[in-house]
This record gives C-alpha cells, sequence and structure tokens, in this order.
C-alpha cells in the first residue's frame, strides 16, 4: 500500500447478503469484487443506497479492534429507514463486519503506521423495478481496503460553496448517496480553484457553516470552547461525537453546539475537519465570497486539536484505554 493514501485496493473477500421474501439470508463471502445488477434496480434510478465508513486498528500487542461499531450500526438503520430500506440487525451487522476484517487480516496495516483498514458496509435496492416506490429486494455488502490518510496530513485551504449539499428537512442527517452525489461539484469546483476542499453552508440562509465537504467541522476558541455546528441537516458523526466526548469529559472544555457563522469566525483559533476518512484534518483558512480568513494556528494542528488528535487516535490503535466502551477487540 501507497503510504498516506486514500485509494482503493482490492482484497481477497467481500461479504454480501439478499434481502428476499421480506427475510435476510445468511451471507456469503465472494472472492470477486464485482456484482451484476439490473437495469432497473432502484439503487441506479431513485437512490435507494446507504453506507458507512468505518476502520479497525492493528494494535501493538497485535489486536485487531473496531471503534464503535454500535453506533455504525444504529446510524446505518437510521439512514436505511429514511429512505424506506429495510434495517440489518445489529449483531448480524457487527458480526459482518468482524468476518470481513478477518477474512482480510493480510491487508490491515502493522501498527506504528498510522493507517488501517477502511470498511464500507452498505445498502441498495435491488431486483427488477418500475416506477418510484420502494424495492421489494435489497443487496447487504461490506467491502474493505487498507488506507493512509483522507488528505495530506497538513493544514488545508477551504473555500466556501454557493451549492448546498442537502435540504433543511432533506437526508442531510443520513449517510445516503444522494448527499454525496450532490456534493460533487460543488468540491470539483473548489479543488479546481486549488482548495483542498469546499465548506457547505446552511441550505435556509447561506450564513452558517454546517460541514467541510465530506466531513463535520469543529473549532477551538480563542477562549478554549469546543463548538461545532447544530443542525438537522448535517451527519450526525461518529468522530465529532467521540470528539466532543473527549473536549468534555477529558480536556474538560466547555463544548457547545451552535451556530458558527461564516461572517464571524475572528474568535477561533483553531479550525478543522473530522471524520472516519479525515479523522482530523486541520482547516488552514477558509474563503468567503472572495475574502479568505486565515486561522491563527494555520501552519500546523493547533495546541488544543493535537491533544484531541492524539487521545482519539491513541484509543483507536489501543495505546489509551477505551473510555465508554467504543472499542470491540475481534482478534
Amino acid at each position: 500500500m501507497k503510504k498516506n493514501t486514500f485509494e482503493y485496493i482490492k482484497t481477497n473477500q467481500a461479504y454480501t447478503s439478499f434481502y428476499l421474501n421480506q427475510s435476510w439470508d445468511e451471507g456469503s463471502f465472494q472472492a470477486s469484487d464485482k456484482i451484476n445488477i439490473s437495469l432497473s434496480a432502484t439503487s441506479l434510478h431513485y437512490g435507494q443506497s446507504a453506507f458507512e465508513g468505518m476502520k479497525a486498528y492493528r494494535t501493538k500487542s497485535g489486536n485487531i479492534q473496531l471503534f464503535r461499531p454500535n453506533d455504525n450500526a444504529q446510524r446505518f438503520q437510521d439512514s436505511c429507514q429514511r429512505i424506506c430500506m429495510p434495517a440489518y440487525p445489529t449483531d448480524k451487522f457487527i458480526d459482518a463486519i468482524a468476518k470481513t476484517v478477518l477474512a482480510n487480516e493480510a491487508f490491515i496495516p502493522e501498527y506504528g503506521t498510522k493507517s488501517s483498514l477502511y470498511i464500507r458496509p452498505f445498502m441498495i435496492g435491488w431486483g427488477d423495478n418500475i416506477g418510484v416506490k420502494p424495492a421489494l429486494e435489497y443487496l447487504f455488502s461490506i467491502f474493505v481496503t487498507p488506507v493512509g490518510s483522507y488528505f495530506n496530513g497538513t493544514a488545508v485551504d477551504m473555500v466556501t460553496s454557493d451549492y448546498d449539499r442537502a435540504a433543511p428537512m432533506g437526508t442531510g442527517a443520513a449517510k445516503v448517496g444522494g448527499n454525496y452525489g450532490s456534493s460533487l461539484l460543488a468540491k470539483k469546483m473548489a479543488k479546481d480553484q486549488g482548495y483542498a476542499d469546499c465548506v457547505f453552508l446552511d441550505p435556509l440562509t447561506h450564513t452558517k457553516i454546517e460541514e467541510a465537504g465530506a466531513a463535520n467541522f469543529f473549532a477551538i476558541t480563542k477562549d478554549y470552547k469546543f463548538i461545532t455546528p447544530k443542525s438537522n441537516s448535517i451527519l450526525n458523526g461518529i468522530t465529532k461525537r467521540s470528539l466532543i466526548y473527549i473536549a468534555k469529559n477529558m480536556l474538560k472544555l466547555e463544548v457547545e453546539e451552535t451556530d458558527i457563522y461564516i461572517d464571524q469566525l475572528d474568535n477561533i483559533a483553531e479550525a478543522s475537519a473530522c471524520g472516519t476518512a479525515a479523522v482530523i484534518t486541520p482547516i488552514a483558512s477558509i474563503t468567503h465570497q472572495g475574502v479568505k480568513h486565515v486561522f491563527p494556528h494555520h501552519e500546523n494542528m493547533g495546541p488544543i486539536t493535537k491533544q484531541l488528535y492524539d487521545i482519539l487516535t491513541g484509543i483507536q490503535f489501543g495505546d489509551i484505554p477505551d473510555p465508554d466502551n467504543w472499542i470491540k477487540v475481534i482478534k
């Protein structure tokens, strides 16, 4: 695997399970990373697709562990429910994840590389369909791939987008394919202008930060508060929830889920994007309507953010004790 990259690499086995006649089958493994799908499947035409992003980590002692898999299972069920797909039971979800990881154990990066095995569970509408209605059949599948950093590990520059990622009462809080499809043009435009990613503002007023491209946004204020946007149209990030817990209970910071106005960034000392893929990526600057706002800690990760990063990754890689039943050791 190339170091510090977030790219697809085929592994040995993928897991598949089918929903037929209102029940899930036992599931099985396949060596191929290809599937055959009906031309009329609802996932292709009506956006019936949901997914999760998780990682498996190798610890110093040789254990292989997952980070907050129950939370991923619950969010996946919520996402599927939002677009009328059947729930995949939590116990089956976690068991299938563990078996898929162990079936591809040789691809889990070694401890100390800061790399991990990315896990992508997903569900799609399956079978022959016509007309705007939920499918009668579904495919649940899991593939894995070894990954490094989503960004390059240094502070990045971002620019606000005029496009919306999701509607105020839409599917923004669900991890469904349509949200990411609607973000692609904005992200491409940002990269074409030389930025690492875009920042999405609230769809109702375009005055408040919602998300940083494909990741949640958080900041440390100059008076040492941890702040992050509060909105019904952003993804309920598991990494963000973990950082809120760490900030409040381990670093004893004041935490606020609140409105963060794009024209009121002067009180922010450290800004970052966070997520399973991004982990924590510091944001050096945000350009809005042609005006570039540079944060005080713009060259490297700020001191509070670095503490958050070290604790989070320490827990994930087994160097810091599990604070709240987040870890599931699978080997």
